[in-house]
């Protein structure tokens, strides 16, 4: 999980006025990074968006999409220069945003990604970090270290059971 996120995939004040809007921006921002269109990006992160929100609440969205062509799952973060509604779960609206996008046929690599971000940033302590780092070096860090924590205090449990501890988590985002 470690290598899901680079400096390149961090945006600080990422300029946005709405869900669509941080969609289509994130999508532009990770084309180049994942080798993959900005449309078809988009594409995949508003049919999910559709199905349900992936905005999880406390100001914090993590939409996520498969996408053919994918070798890896990949993240992407952004701090949005204002916070946007998002229809989380809440109603508060959105500021921090956990992008994870994977190859189509990566079914458990792809939940193991969104049990790791969610768990990650239903840390209200990183969180707050995060709203309060310098630029994307520091974001970067801060979640790197965070999720090697995480995998650290996960490794003695099956890596299944990691999915079955959260349940609630995995419906939030999934």
């Amino acid at each position: 999980m470690e290598s899901l996120l680079t400096n390149q995939g961090v945006f600080v004040g990422l300029e946005a006025s709405d869900k669509k809007s941080v969609l289509l921006e994130m999508a532009r921002q990770a084309a180049p990074l994942v080798g993959q269109t900005e449309h078809a990006i988009f594409d995949v992160l508003w049919e999910r968006e559709c199905l349900a929100t992936t905005g999880i609440g406390r100001g914090i969205a993590i939409p996520h999409g498969r996408l053919e062509g994918m070798d890896q799952v990949q993240g992407l973060f952004a701090r949005l220069a204002h916070p946007v509604a998002f229809d989380a779960v809440d109603d508060q609206p959105v500021d921090l945003v956990m992008m994870l996008l994977a190859p189509s046929h990566a079914g458990a690599d792809h939940l193991k990604a969104l049990s790791w971000a969610s768990h990650l940033m239903r840390d209200s302590r990183l969180c707050q970090k995060l709203r309060n780092a310098k630029g994307s070096t520091e974001i970067c860090r801060l979640i790197r270290a965070a999720g090697q924590m995480l995998l650290r205090s996960h490794a003695h449990e099956d890596e299944d059971d990691m999915m079955t501890t959260s349940p609630r988590l995995l419906r939030a985002v999934g």
